[in-house]
């Protein structure tokens, strides 16, 4: 079968509408004018969660940070069109809650509205929005673990206006990872293979996935991870699209696969370290499952895969 899969549009957490304006943000002393410009607004974070109000990120006016050191903040970009309150151009920085900041209360904030975490809203946002939401999680979750040199141990130093952090002893220059996975949809006829974590609750079901291993290409992880997790082989796997998955440094890579030549669909064997359960669906028993079956969140890659397929995809 010739398959005529496509990549897919853009995913939740994959829109952007910020220029992230590296020139600027390599001056040393843009952070400290930009704390000075009444123009700047400033995007909280707080255990992982942004204050929303009518599915909008709550921006604050730069002055409730009450000058905060610089290494405290970090500078997200200038903004690429007007929305809301908040006209194009204007700076955008991030202030995580927590740690060193914690004797800092949000107190001043006004109408901060609710905080949510990205995987729960991000759907729901704007492209500028769901872009701020995913780059400020991933940023402030690598700078919670970096904060000592992974060469000699050294507490690092903030630089770049939050994208750098530089050793002082072995001058060694640290900068923002993302580990890299695949999520592979598979296919066989009017079906489509889910498995279900041992992590997770009876009943929740996901895509099979993985990271990808050192020196390893992303067609090679697709088909390794899912022989290891299935005991199934596949054929050449179509690329879908990436989203990045800030829990913690993640970006995912979306694939389609069908079943390589002469390979049985009935012949699944589960890692069982990995997951109690992997099983064929149609897409009537998706539809018709209801509680009996729980598909992925709405911001993820996972369910924006999926309900292509149920949407009718080709592939089935």
């Amino acid at each position: 079968m010739i398959s005529r899969v496509r990549p897919l549009g853009d995913f939740p957490l994959s829109r952007s509408a910020l220029d992230r304006d590296e020139v600027a943000r390599t001056s040393e002393d843009f952070l400290a004018a930009a704390l000075e410009d009444p123009a700047t607004r400033v995007v909280r974070l707080r255990s992982g969660r942004l204050p929303v109000r009518d599915d909008a990120i709550v921006f604050e006016e730069v002055s409730s940070l009450d000058r905060p050191p610089l290494d405290e903040v970090v500078y997200l970009g200038r903004t690429l069109g007007d929305e809301g309150s908040v006209p194009i151009g204007v700076p955008v920085l991030l202030f995580t809650e927590g740690d060193a900041a914690s004797d800092r209360s949000s107190a001043r904030a006004a109408d901060e509205g609710e905080w949510m975490s990205p995987r729960d809203v991000a759907h729901r946002l704007s492209d500028r929005d769901a872009g701020i939401a995913a780059e400020a999680l991933a940023i402030s979750n690598w700078h919670h673990v970096s904060r000592f040199c992974a060469n000699c141990g050294t507490a690092t130093i903030v630089r770049r206006s939050g994208w750098m952090r530089a050793c002082p002893h072995c001058h060694a220059e640290h900068f923002p990872r993302t580990d890299p996975a695949v999520i592979v949809r598979i296919v066989h006829e009017d079906r489509i293979l889910l498995g279900s974590s041992v992590l997770w609750p009876e009943g929740r079901y996901s895509l099979l996935a993985g990271f990808v291993e050192a020196g390893e290409s992303l067609e090679a992880a697709v088909l390794r991870e899912v022989h290891e997790e299935s005991g199934i082989r596949l054929g050449p796997p179509t690329y879908l699209g990436s989203q990045p998955w800030p829990f913690p440094r993640s970006i995912m890579f979306g694939f389609h696969a069908e079943l390589a030549d002469g390979q049985d669909p009935a012949a699944i064997r589960p890692d069982e370290d990995e997951l109690a359960d992997v099983r064929w669906f149609r897409r009537d028993e998706l539809r018709d499952a209801g509680s009996d079956v729980t598909l992925p969140g709405s911001t993820s890659i996972a369910r924006a895969i999926i309900d292509d397929w149920l949407n009718g995809s080709d592939g089935s």
